[in-house]
């Protein structure tokens, strides 16, 4: 009978296999770890687990497909204008309580974001915007009366929250674009005595308008009487005895050329000229 031996195990061909083999269940199995894909408007800040985490002096990964170790971590943030709005209680000057509803737009600086994650992390906008904000209201509100918030001063107050908000998130690496008071709510009382008073101050100056437009008027028709009067009074003392004769000779001289006419001189009048018939 014969002999049939069994073929041997070749270890030098079959290792590259089995190493490609692992190689690709492991690229499998990590592939979402090594990967990572940055949206548009958003930048991607790396935490290097062995190698000092984030790194202050490198710049954020920008948007599209990036590789990355398996052991490293990319946080994702939104460098889009972002917006947030606070209704919050605060006291004008007078020590009366005010509710306002101010909102603010920012976004943070795109070649600040290592830092803003090492030193402020994911939740940024509620760790600084959000009191940033409440403590800028406060401060400027804090220096005006209920009137002057209601009324008057609304713009240059939004102003001056702005650039308060501004200041303090400027060195927290984000941007302010706009701060807006949205609606301002009084206690009904004090809301119904400003209207009243501006209502009151509204109907002066219409009363004063017309008053001063009167006036205006008056002084208009004394200045134009005055102009007359001074206008006769010169006509009068120009009109003497012979300048009367003069025009009614050069008159009567007129009249005795027109060839459509039949003048008839009678004798000389109380005046010293001739009396003129018409015959026509």
């Amino acid at each position: 009978m014969q002999n049939r031996t069994q073929p041997e195990f070749n270890m030098s061909k079959a290792f590259p296999i089995v190493i490609v083999a692992i190689s690709i269940i492991l690229l499998i199995i990590f592939w979402n770890r090594m990967t990572v894909t940055i949206p548009a408007g958003n930048r991607g800040v790396t935490f290097y687990t062995f190698s000092g985490g984030i790194k202050l002096d490198e710049p954020a990964l920008g948007e599209g497909f990036h590789f990355i170790a398996p052991w490293n971590k990319v946080y994702v943030y939104s460098v889009r204008q972002h917006h947030k709005a606070e209704e919050m209680k605060v006291l004008s000057s007078n020590g009366l309580e005010i509710t306002v509803d101010v909102s603010v737009w920012y976004f943070p600086l795109s070649n600040k974001l290592p830092d803003l994650h090492k030193f402020l992390g994911i939740d940024y906008d509620e760790q600084v915007v959000i009191p940033a904000l409440r403590s800028a209201s406060r401060t400027v509100i804090g220096r005006y009366t209920p009137e002057e918030i209601y009324s008057t001063k609304k713009e240059a107050i939004q102003t001056e929250i702005f650039n308060e908000t501004k200041n303090i998130l400027t060195t927290k690496y984000i941007h302010v674009d706009k701060v807006l008071i949205r609606s301002i709510y009084l206690p009904e009382t004090i809301k119904t005595a400003i209207e009243s008073k501006l209502k009151q101050e509204q109907l002066a100056l219409e009363y004063q308008y017309k008053l001063e437009r009167e006036q205006k008027e008056a002084e208009r028709k004394r200045i134009a009487a005055e102009g007359e009067a001074k206008a006769n009074q010169i006509i009068n003392s120009s009109l003497t005895d012979n300048l009367l004769k003069m025009r009614g000779i050069e008159a009567t001289t007129t009249l005795s050329q027109s060839a459509n006419s039949k003048v008839i001189v009678i004798g000389g009048g109380k005046d010293g000229l001739p009396l003129i018939l018409n015959g026509n």
